[in-house]
This record gives C-alpha cells, structure tokens and sequence, in this order.
C-alpha cells in the first residue's frame, strides 16, 4: 500500500495505536493525568512492527488537515521573494497580509486554534508518543525495523520544528509528551531547539537505511539516510545563519552553532551523500519536473522527500500550477495560478538555460470549448510556475480544491548547492566549483557547456564571487519551490534582494537598464496540435514580425502592482522575517506565549 492512501486511513491506525491528538492548550488535565485507555497499551504496540509503523506515519497525518500544511502553511508561507511573488498581494486583507510581510496577531485566515501551528505541535506531540515508546519497548537498533521506525520519527519531529523555527522564529520546546506541569510552556531559544535538532538528526541517520537500501526505502515517501544527511545540512546552515532575533538581525552568539562548526558539518554531510551514490540528479530538469507531477515516488533518484498527501488532499496544484480557467481534457479542477515568478526572473535567464522554459510560463490555459482547451498569453505581470502542471500528471483530477499531489520538501540539487557554498567558505571556491558545475552541467545543452558551465565557473576565482553565484544559482535552480524566503535570511539579503528586485522591474517596465532590450509586443499562432501557443518575442531582441500567420499581442503592461505590493509600503521585511503567533494561541497560553518583534 502507498504511503498516500496510508496517511488517508492513518485515523484508524491511530485509535489502535493510541496516538492520541493532543493540541497543548485545549486539553484537560485530568486526562492528561489520567491513564490511557485503548485495546492496545504502549508495550505492545512499540513492540509489534505493523503496529509501531502505523503510529509512526500517523506523526504525518496533521499535515494534511485543512488548516495546516494543507491549506494554510504551504499555500502562504515563503512569500513574497525576488523571484516569487503571490498574487493575493495586490489585494488588501488577511490573504496579501501574509504574503507581503505585515501579517498580524488576529489574521482571520490563519487565527483558528486548528492552524497550522496547533497541527504542528500535535504533530510533534503525536512523535513524542512513538519515540518514547519505542525507545522502551522497540529495541530500535541500526538496521532494524525498530531502528528505522525511531529515525523516522525523530526526522519528522525535527520536520516540523524546522518549519516552526523559520515561520515564527523562538517557539515553545516540547521534546517529552505533555504532562500538567508541561501544558503552558514559554518560548525556547530557538538554538537550543536548532541544537536538539541536529543532535536528533545524527541519531536518525544511523538509524535509517539508505534509499533503495531496504523495502522500508524504496519511496520518497519516506525516510531514508540520504534525506536525513541533507536535511541536517540544511539546518546547520539555518542555524548559523543570520535571522531575526528579538535584538536585532545576527547570527547566533553560541558557539556550538558557529559557521566555521555548522558549515563544516553541512559540508561532511553533503559530501557523504555525494560519494554514496545513493541519490543523484535527473539528467533532464524537464524530466525532473514531468516525473513529479507524475507522481513517480520511486526513491534513489533526485526527489529525497515528499509530504505524502492522499488524492483527495494537498493543494500545491491546486494553488500553484499553470492556471486553468475551467474544466478541461488536462483536469476537472479549473484552479492554479496563485503565485507565479516575478515579471523579471523569465529575462534574467540564459536563454540556453533549459530551466527557464520548465520554471516560466507566459500562459493560461482558457475556456475550455467542448472539453478542450488551449494556451493564452496572459500579460508581462502574470507568469506562472511552469514546475507545476496538470497537463504532466497521469491522473484528472476531480476534486473541488485538492489534487493529491505530495509537496517535494527536499531534492538533490539542494545537497549539491549546498556543498558548494559550505566548500566555498571553508575551502575556498576552487573546492566548490564541482558541485556548482554539476547544477549547471544539467542546465545547458552540451554545445554550450564550455562556455556556460566550465569557463564561467572557473572564473568564479574568489569568495564572494563564488558565494554570488550560488545565490543567483539558487535563484534560477529553485524558483517556484518557495525555498528561497529561508535562504535570503540566512544570507541576511532579505530587504537587499527585495529592493533590487523593486528596481528590476522599474527598468522591465520602462525597458531601460538591463531590459532595454526586451520586446514590447508578443507574436503567437497555434502549433499544429491546435491548443499550443508557439511565441515570437519573449527573448530579447526578438523584435519584428515574424509572419502574417501571427497575431500581435501588447507586452508592455504595467508592473506598478508588483512593485509597489512585493512587500508593503512602510513595512521593512527585515523587521517581519516571521510571522506572529497567532492570537487564539497566544490567549490560551496561560500568559506564557508573547509576540516579539513589534507585533
């Protein structure tokens, strides 16, 4: 059975395996105290493999709620960026408030006490139960059953603090299940958490197998060693990165979480998945992306997790794919095109790049007639992630707002790009320059290779050079997978990126600068498939026309929504890095929970 439809009846395993849904500040504490009643008592079900593996993929099953990962933290958070820009933003309420960095306390999308915070801490809640009991009674060892069922569960705890951390910043610290004296807990450095993470994390990967390695491992819908390496780097650079603290905008002041420490173990970890050959990218991008829309969740490949969601849950599709306005022979759910790139990141790509093709997309699909639908141009402020289509998947989707599609939270090139920055700093830039040609390699033909991959990294000759672009190779890597929002933290380019990105599309507009050269008019036919638009005009210097079999479409729309709601006037996004917590949990906490940063 795929995990997908697990997670659908994981309400069934849960009541068998007593995985009880605790939210912290709405439970009773004589029931806290009172002993657990179920057919089933802990030493049986942490002894019993099918039984433990139940309780362990019911840690996952609050992801799917509608107010959590589902349809709140993955549709809102990691906007607005220099690449990604939501299109809720140029609509004043609670929907562009979270997106364009002024979200508050009473936020009436997000203030419910089932949001995503309550199910990440009844998620993490649910961990602290199947860890403790398969500590007492699993006998987790490498390379058991146990062993794995304990790596994962620790991985998916640290799964969701992560995304606690780096959406509210310091968060209550809950590692042991609630007891009364635990119901209403403060907030915790957020390095203390950053640090327990990491150590849980070194403990899991001994734990688990590699991809492929055994039958427990054969999807990327679940946890495997090659994931867990490259998600412990991903937090050591988090860690030791800059971020928003109470004080000020800084790095970390402990030194357990230094850059010269946390880089150096981000850099063995990637390097250990790197030379175990377990993972690798796909040789295509475009065939990357087809297979994920595919759903193809075999593991070993460049996918090293996915949020397993059930056909009839998950909206990454449904919020973020190429727009279709009804009904029509690719989908049954006319939906997608909430957010897209930035009317600049089409134009600051190589045009050999094979990735500007797959990441951009100038078009919608229109009204369907008879069942059939084709391409059109929208406008130079609308673009849509080409990453995500439902024109790539094997199934049509019917549902009224879900398409089942799992969220990619981590792949290969990551551990790559990664590598290359840590090497870069620890080692210099002739140490990253492998990985950064390997990310590269993919992207140009090879006629082009010479030039684009080899020549142009190897003059990469110094730090900031290098460190510049891997920022910019992140840009043209990762657009679209709302990555980026955490990395310009960390890098502390937050508001700079922001404000060039602000002047970029200035020039777009006016076709000064940088973008002199692009085209003010579109020309389009039909291909011979009747629904497929074929485009004169979108590179630079395509100027004239083309032939009388095309029609001329206007390219010189105005961006000064854009511009003017990437993040709002008056607002520094610097000063809003995260968002506050919200105000039902903050009234319910006893007094213990308090908002910073000028919320």
């Amino acid at each position: 059975m795929k995990m997908k439809n697990l997670i659908k009846t994981c309400s069934v395993l849960l009541i068998a395996c007593m995985v009880v849904s605790c939210e912290e500040d709405f439970l009773d504490k004589d029931f806290l105290d009172a002993p657990a009643k179920s057919s089933l008592d802990e030493s049986t079900i942490f002894s019993t493999v099918d039984l433990a593996t139940g309780a362990v993929d019911g840690i996952l099953e609050p992801m799917g709620q509608t107010n959590s990962y589902r349809g709140r933290w993955i549709p809102y958070y990691g906007f607005n960026t220099d690449v990604e820009y939501n299109y809720s933003s140029g609509d004043e309420g609670s929907d562009a408030d979270l997106v364009y960095y002024d979200a508050k306390p009473n936020n009436s999308r997000m203030n419910t006490d089932n949001n995503a915070w309550a199910m990440m801490y009844q998620g993490i809640e649910r961990a602290n139960i199947v860890i403790r009991g398969l500590r007492n009674y699993g006998n987790p060892e490498p390379g058991t059953d146990f062993g794995q069922l304990l790596g994962a569960a620790l991985t998916y705890r640290a799964i969701y603090y992560a995304d606690l951390l780096k959406t509210w910043g310091d968060v209550p610290a809950r590692f042991e299940p609630i007891t009364t004296e635990t119901l209403y807990l403060p907030k915790t450095s957020r390095d203390t958490i950053y640090k327990r993470l990491i150590s849980d994390l070194g403990e899991a990967e001994t734990l688990v197998a590699w991809p492929n390695e055994t039958p427990a491992t054969s999807t990327v819908e679940r946890i495997n060693k090659a994931f867990v390496k490259g998600f412990r780097a991903r937090l050591a650079m988090v860690a030791s990165g800059y971020q928003q603290y109470p004080d000020g905008i800084r790095r970390s002041n402990d030194p357990d979480l230094s850059v010269q420490k946390m880089y150096k173990l981000a850099l063995d970890e990637c390097r250990s998945v790197i030379n175990s050959g377990k993972a690798h990218l796909e040789p295509s991008f475009r065939t990357f992306w087809k297979k994920y829309n595919r759903e193809d969740l075999n593991a070993g490949g460049e996918a090293l997790w996915e949020i397993p969601f059930a056909s009839g849950r998950g909206r990454v599709l449904f919020s973020f794919a190429v727009r279709h306005r009804s009904v029509d022979q690719f989908t049954g759910q006319p939906r997608g095109g909430t957010a897209g790139p930035t009317s600049t990141v089409f134009y600051d790509f190589d045009q050999t790049d094979t990735r500007r093709e797959v990441t951009c997309v100038p078009y919608q699909w229109g009204t369907a007639v008879e069942g059939i639908a084709q391409q059109e141009l929208t406008a130079i402020d609308t673009w849509y992630f080409g990453k995500y289509r439902y024109e790539w998947m094997d199934r049509y989707v019917t549902s009224t707002n879900d398409d089942g599609v799992n969220y990619l939270y981590m792949r290969y090139a990551e551990v790559l790009l990664t590598a290359a920055e840590a090497a870069n700093e620890l080692e210099g830039p002739a140490a990253a320059a492998p990985y950064l040609k390997q990310i590269r390699r993919r992207a140009f033909p090879s006629d082009q290779q010479a030039e684009k991959v080899d020549s142009y990294v190897d003059g990469l000759s110094s730090k900031d050079a290098m460190f510049n672009a891997i920022v910019k190779e992140y840009k043209f890597e990762y657009t679209g997978e709302m990555d980026r929002k955490m990395d310009l933290i960390r890098w502390n380019l937050l508001k700079t990126k922001l404000d060039e990105e602000k002047e970029k599309l200035t020039n777009l507009e006016n076709r000064t600068g940088e973008y002199a050269n692009v085209p003010t008019t579109l020309y389009y036919k039909y291909a011979e498939d009747g629904v497929s638009l074929e485009i004169y005009g979108l590179n630079r210097g395509e100027t004239g026309n083309p032939g009388p079999e095309f029609s001329a479409y206007p390219w010189d729309q105005s961006l000064e929504e854009m511009i003017n709601t990437l993040y709002k006037p008056g607002v520094n996004p610097n000063e809003r890095q995260f968002w506050p917590i919200w105000q039902v949990f903050i009234d319910a906490s006893n007094g213990k929970l308090v908002n910073d940063y000028g919320y």
